[in-house]
């Protein structure tokens, strides 16, 4: 017992030294160094799951090959380029959104890229119906990458398409986050590695490694195919997008197409995830990365970001457009757990005039997730946020628009989980005229929608707001 009792003070000293070199906030370590020297064994294992600072010991890094060196080279001459009024070739688009240009590619390593198509696909039949024609039309190789893979009829569908592309000599290569889509058999897994399709799974829950790696998921959506045409966005594949869901109804959700050069940043994406999942830099391979006439006039950014990324890209994404907007920010998302940043941020904006709306479903897909989301709407509504519950079906888009100019659209939630602990990517789209679609349809939504009153929410029942506080507790892990 005296054995016991001093390896796990050498152990949790050891744990202190790390908070203290290398904690990311004073309140964090101090709550952190308080769980493991009060709550015995407990402490210290909800520590290993939930409090290691991956920013610092990361999971991965990519190889720095010479393609990989002479692009981050590009990236920070075109970053210091920024500076240069006098430099001519930058669309005014992105000169009016400069700073914004420069955090992201800063931060998430991507440039801004014009001449792109993109096309925002509303729900679960325009979006599958997209990527099975693309598919059809793949000659070289197919990239895809779930959070959740549900086996069921569009599973099949996808199934089918993909071995008769690999009997014809295409690259197939399928991942899949091991937690997302846990219910997907090992027979499925297996029938797609028989026809010579790469299958590997994102972080496998392994004994050995479950405690560091349960909590960090990949929750992005990636299809590239032969690098002309991707998609990414709120979709996942699962039949409750074209059939419904027997509790909450019709599922809506933003997708995403794209076509041009803005298709390489997303294969970079796929290609980070593909190597450190297989294990194989294949990928670096120039091949996989084209030379792209420019099919449309949208200038857009890839957003990338996840728990070991040097910076929170996506959270601090949502900040500046949120602190930067003159008129107005629309947000169309089913996870509002916002942390303190971005909390106070809309709060700013709204306190300062900008027109705030928040759109969200009235019903949620978990009892948790739902208090803890109402929590903040209070702290909102008296600063001036207008708060719409959408009583149709279930949204699960993440979609933000600003000023008539800006859009997001991609797989991040609006919640401490997918700014710190989930791999994630956006598009950052610089273009009025899908800004201005969007907004359109956001309106009518919130025209359909209950607002919510301030005075009124102020009366909710004591039960609610014991709800609401027991539900926030969980925020870090929701």
């Amino acid at each position: 017992m005296t054995l016991a009792l001093i390896l796990y003070f050498i152990v949790a000293f050891v744990i202190m030294g790390k908070l203290l070199l290398y904690g990311i906030r004073p309140t964090k370590t101090l709550a952190w160094l308080l769980v493991i020297f009060t709550v015995p064994v407990g402490g210290m294992l909800f520590y290993f799951i939930l409090g290691r600072n991956r920013r610092k010991n990361k999971f991965y890094t990519l190889k720095n090959t010479k393609e990989v060196v002479d692009y981050y080279t590009k990236v920070e001459t075109y970053y210091n380029a920024l500076d240069n009024e006098k430099e001519s070739d930058f669309p005014k688009t992105i000169k009016d959104h400069v700073k914004l240009a420069k955090l992201i590619t800063k931060g998430s390593k991507f440039l801004p890229t014009k001449g792109n198509e993109l096309i925002p696909l509303k729900n679960g039949d325009q979006t599958f119906d997209a990527i099975f024609k693309a598919l059809e039309n793949a000659e070289h190789f197919i990239h895809i990458q779930y959070y959740i893979f549900e086996e069921g009829f569009l599973a099949e569908r996808f199934k089918t398409l993909l071995i008769d592309k690999a009997k014809k000599g295409v690259e197939v290569r399928f991942l899949y986050d091991a937690l997302g889509s846990r219910t997907l058999s090992n027979k499925y897994i297996n029938s797609l590695k028989k026809e010579g399709i790469q299958a590997y799974s994102f972080l496998p829950m392994r004994l050995g490694r479950l405690l560091s790696s349960i909590n960090y998921r990949n929750h992005r959506k990636i299809i590239i195919i032969d690098g002309k045409v991707g998609f990414t966005g709120g979709i996942n594949v699962s039949d409750k997008y074209i059939k419904g869901d027997p509790v909450l109804g019709k599922w809506y959700d933003m997708h995403l197409q794209l076509k041009g050069s803005i298709v390489n940043s997303l294969q970079a994406v796929f290609t980070m995830d593909w190597t450190f999942a297989s294990g194989s830099d294949n990928l670096l391979n120039p091949k996989y990365i084209l030379k792209h006439s420019t099919p449309g006039k949208t200038i857009a950014q890839i957003v990338a970001s996840g728990p070991d990324s040097d910076f929170s890209s996506i959270q601090q994404l949502y900040f500046s457009i949120i602190n930067n907007a003159e008129k107005h920010v629309y947000i169309t998302n089913p996870y509002i757990i916002p942390g303190e940043a971005i909390l106070e941020a809309l709060q700013v904006a709204a306190m300062s005039g900008i027109d705030i709306r928040i759109l969200l479903s009235k019903n949620s897909d978990s009892f948790l997730v739902k208090w803890n989301v109402r929590s903040h709407f209070e702290a909102l509504l008296e600063a001036g946020v207008k708060i719409y519950l959408f009583p149709d079906g279930f949204l699960h888009s993440k979609v933000i628009i600003a000023d008539d100019e800006l859009t997001s659209i991609g797989t991040a939630n609006l919640d401490i989980r997918s700014f710190e602990q989930n791999y994630e990517v956006n598009a950052l789209i610089y273009d009025k005229d899908i800004s201005t679609n969007l907004k359109i349809d956001f309106l009518k939504e919130c025209d359909k929608s209950i607002i919510l009153d301030y005075n009124e929410y102020v009366k909710r029942s004591k039960v609610d707001r014991m709800k609401e506080g027991i539900a926030k507790v969980f925020s870090p892990i929701l």
